[in-house]
Order: C-alpha cells, then sequence, then structure tokens
C-alpha cells in the first residue's frame, strides 16, 4: 500500500512534495517494523534531505527524521551515528518547543534508551530521570507515556542490580497500566513479564513463574497461541525452567517457542535464531554437545546473513562456540572462537563494555584450562577491575569472577588467596541474592563446593563437609537425586565421613 501511495504521489505531486516525503518516512517505518533495515535507512535519509530541503534543519518534521535514524543507527549497532542523530534532534527540540515538550522528552527517552545499550548506565538514568520528571509534569502521573518511563527505569536499575529500585518501578508502573489499561491489555501484561525477568534475576523463581504464566495466559487471550508476544513469554518461561532445573519441561518451551517463531518469522528470522540459540545452551547443560553445536552453528549463520559478523548477537554465539569448543577439548578452535568475539565487541562496544569483560573472563578460563596461567590471571584481573568499575563489587557477574580467579589461584598453588577469592565470592553472592534465594543459586553453589575442594586438600575437613552439605541441599533442589553432580558430592561426603580419602 506504501509502495502504490508513493508511486501515485511522485507522479501527481513530484518525488520532493512533502506529501511524497511523509510516504518515504512512512515506508521507512514500515522497514524497521519488518526488520529490512538497509531500506529504512534509505527511506530516512530521502526524507531527510528532503524535508531539509523544503522546511529547514530544525523543522519538527526534519527533527523527527533525525530522532527516526537515532534509533535505527542503535538498531543497526552503529551507535555513534546513533548518539549524534538524537543530540541533532534534541537540540532542535528544545530550541523549537522547549525542554520540557512531550517530544523533546521523546527523544531524552531514545538517548536514555541508547546509553543503556552502551553500557553508560548512569547517563541513562539521567535522561530516564528528567524524562520521567518531564512526563509527570506534562501529563500527569499516570499517564501511559509517563508510566512507560518507571518501566523503562526499572529495566535500567535491574541492569545496575539495584533490584529494590528495579521492583518498585515495575510494581507503579503495573498499578498504573493495571488502572488506565485493564490487566489484560498488552502494555500492563508486558509489565507482568518484565517483573517475571526482575523476578527470575531475584532468584525468587516462584514468583517470576507466577508472572510469566500470568502474562502468558493473557497473551493467548488477547492474541492467540502464536502470537510473538505470547511466543516471546513461552520462551522466557524455557529460560526460567532452565534455571530451575526443570530442563524437560525447559526444552518443551522453546521446541514450542521454535516452532511458532520458524512459521511466525520464518527459519532465519532473529527472533527464531535466539530460541534456537537458546536450545544450544540447554543441550550443553545436558550434555548433548553434538546437538548444541548444530545449534550455535545454525545461530551463527543466521545471524551472520542478518546482521554481518561483528554484531554483538553474532559474537555472543561466536563466544558461545568457544565455550562448547572448551567442553569439547578443541582449546585451539576454542580459543580462536573467543579472540574473535573478543576484537569484535572491544570494537563495536569499547573496551570497558560489561559485555566485552565478559568475554575476557571466559579467555581467562580458557587460558586456565590450556595451562597458560600467568595469561589467565592478567585476563581475570581485567575482567575484575572493569565489573567492579561497572557493576559494583558486589554485582553476581563481578562475583563469578572472583570465583574464577580462586579456581586459578588454587592451580597456581597460591591457596590463601584462593580462599579470600571464595569467601568473597560466597559473602557477595548472599548479600547481592538473600540467605534464602542463594542456597540454590548455582553459581554460589560452584562456589561453596570448590572452596570445600580447597578446605578438603588443606585437611580441614569438618569445615569441608559443611559447604559439602550446602552445596548438596542446592544441587538437589536444582538438579534432583538422580543427577550425576548430586551423588558424586553424595560420595565426597558419605568418604569424608567415614574418613576415607577421596
Amino acid at each position: 500500500m506504501h509502495l502504490r501511495a508513493l508511486q501515485g504521489k511522485e507522479k501527481a505531486l513530484g518525488p520532493d512534495h512533502t506529501s511524497t516525503l511523509d510516504t518515504v518516512n512512512n515506508l521507512g517505518l514500515l522497514y524497521v517494523n519488518l526488520g529490512r533495515l538497509d531500506e529504512a535507512e534509505k527511506m530516512y535519509l530521502r526524507a531527510l534531505q528532503g524535508y531539509e530541503k523544503a522546511w529547514g534543519p530544525d523543522h519538527t518534521l526534519t527533527l523527527n527524521t533525525f530522532n527516526n535514524l537515532g534509533n535505527l543507527y542503535a538498531d543497526l549497532e552503529r551507535f555513534d551515528e546513533a548518539e549524534k542523530m538524537h543530540l541533532r534532534a534534541l537540540q532542535g527540540k528544545e530550541k523549537a518547543w522547549g525542554p520540557d515538550h512531550t517530544s523533546t522528552l521523546n527523544t531524552v527517552n531514545n538517548l536514555g534508551s541508547l546509553y543503556k545499550s552502551l553500557g553508560r548506565l548512569n547517563e541513562a538514568e539521567k535522561m530516564y530521570l528528567r524524562a520521567l520528571q518531564g512526563y509527570e509534569k506534562a501529563l500527569g502521573p499516570d499517564h501511559t507515556s509517563t508510566l512507560g518511563m518507571f518501566n523503562n527505569l526499572g529495566n535500567l536499575y535491574a541492569d545496575l542490580e539495584r533490584l529494590d529500585e528495579a521492583e518498585k518501578m515495575h510494581l507503579r508502573t503495573l498499578q498504573g497500566y493495571e488502572k488506565a489499561l485493564g490487566p489484560d491489555h498488552t502494555s500492563t501484561l508486558n509489565t507482568v513479564n518484565n517483573l517475571g525477568l526482575l523476578y527470575a534475576e531475584l532468584g525468587r523463581l516462584d514468583e517470576a513463574e507466577k508472572m510469566y504464566l500470568r502474562a502468558l495466559q493473557g497473551y493467548e487471550k488477547a492474541w492467540g497461541p502464536d502470537h510473538t508476544l505470547t511466543l516471546n513469554t513461552v520462551h522466557n518461561l524455557g529460560l526460567l525452567y532452565a534455571d530451575l532445573g526443570r530442563l524437560d519441561k525447559a526444552e518443551k518451551m522453546y521446541l514450542r517457542a521454535l516452532q511458532g517463531r520458524e512459521k511466525a518469522w520464518g527459519p532465519d528470522h532473529t527472533s527464531t535464531l535466539n530460541t534456537v540459540n537458546s536450545l544450544g545452551v540447554l543441550y550443553k547443560s545436558l550434555g548433548r554437545l553434538g546437538e548444541a553445536e548444530k545449534m550455535y552453528l545454525r545461530t551463527l549463520q543466521g545471524y551472520e546473513k542478518a546482521w554481518g559478523p561483528d554484531r554483538t548477537l553474532t559474537l555472543n554465539t561466536v563466544e558461545n562456540l568457544g565455550n562448547l569448543y572448551a567442553d569439547l577439548g578443541r582449546l585451539n578452535e576454542a580459543e580462536k572462537m573467543h579472540l574473535r568475539a573478543l576484537q569484535g565487541k572491544e570494537k563495536a562496544l569499547g573496551p570497558d563494555h560489561t559485555s566485552t569483560l565478559g568475554t575476557v573472563n571466559n579467555l581467562g578460563n580458557l587460558y586456565a584450562d590450556l595451562g597458560r596461567l600467568d595469561e589467565a590471571e592478567k585476563m581475570h584481573l581485567r575482567a575484575l577491575q572493569g565489573k567492579e568499575k561497572a557493576l559494583g563489587p558486589d554485582h553476581t557477574s563481578t562475583l563469578s569472577t572472583v570465583n574464577n580467579l580462586g579456581n586459578l589461584y588454587v592451580d597456581l598453588g597460591r591457596l590463601d588467596e584462593a580462599e579470600k577469592m571464595y569467601l568473597r565470592a560466597l559473602q557477595g553472592y548472599e548479600k547481592a541474592l538473600g540467605p534464602e534465594a542463594v542456597k540454590t543459586y548455582i553459581p554460589a553453589l560452584n562456589a561453596a563446593q570448590n572452596m570445600a575442594v580447597l578446605f578438603q586438600q588443606t585437611s580441614r575437613m569438618q569445615e569441608a563437609e559443611g559447604l559439602y552439605e550446602q552445596a548438596l541441599f542446592g544441587v538437589e533442589v536444582v538438579f534432583g537425586r538422580t543427577s550425576n553432580r548430586y551423588c558424586s558430592i553424595a560420595r565426597i561426603l558419605d568418604a569424608l565421613r567415614s574418613n576415607i580419602t577421596v
């Protein structure tokens, strides 16, 4: 319809008429929704040039197109260009409409989202708070635009692990949407889904499941079982069941999401590929490594085709393959994958972005496996310093690197330093998650088991026994009594109690 309208307007009014340009801009919006981003850019640039010529650089139509280009470049991960577009739009709107106009605030919000993607979280918070204050003043505290800002702040605070604040923001959003739009509106259900994500992050997994199931039932009722919003929640349930160790249910959720997304979007759409990637992660956890490799390779080929070799989604899959190859003992291939991921992320995101630091951490683990312990220490210390700066000393991602350093120091025979690392990790996890959630949090169980092994090696048997018991309890809850890990820890405990050296 838009192409037919464009052809008619070009013929009747000419290619540079403002009505023609409006249709060009609408085509750009359509191409964005279809994922045809290169075509969208062409439309936006044509509209921008036409508007600048017809109306000047500071007209609202021109400025809105700068804003649209900023959003597009963010989607394309051309972040420097995105920032330039949004700042150009913001300056123009502040001049034309003032700092508190809702159109100005929309661009402020977009800048916040850009800074969040870039890991510049303090700048993102400033933008979001400015937009929130402006919307509250202009539209009131219960307007849907205001509520959208509470939602964005909730997501940001979750990234910052200010989880109590994140919950307050999401609950405020939920109450507002339920009042303004009703309990079954998609905006309400989106917030329910976000609360599920938050509760999963907090380790409050039963509450997370309730939120996801409420969102799923609402989406199925409103949109049907095969709508993309429904399938997103099905996928989230798969992630949750994987965290809970309910791996059969996780696989069922992923396969349902995959079939639905293949039907709705096709086999090569990024949403489809996201689920393929999750299946790869699940199969790796289940020890089905051949199937995991097939999933990862399909994901990688799809992302490279859709986004190119240097997009972060592509690079994350490269990294997943590196981790898999390490598990398979194909260590040279693993190193190639991790180095490719690191170089790409340093270029795309910068050396201090948390995703880059995650890759640095994985390289440290690989170098430890290869016996290149000095290189491993350098990687882990770089990751630790970066995460402490970006996320804080008690963030769970920071603590994961602390635990890895503990493992490395054991390999180096620096056992006092190893003990300090493990103790810091255990205390940090309890502080971050609380005394109940930490009991079944897998990274905390790993740290407890690592410290138990250390105490066993240094003949501190009673302390080792207590930590093995702690790990055994959590492993039973998460993986069950028949799991290999449970049986292994149980055998070690039996031997300890019988004073048998294992």
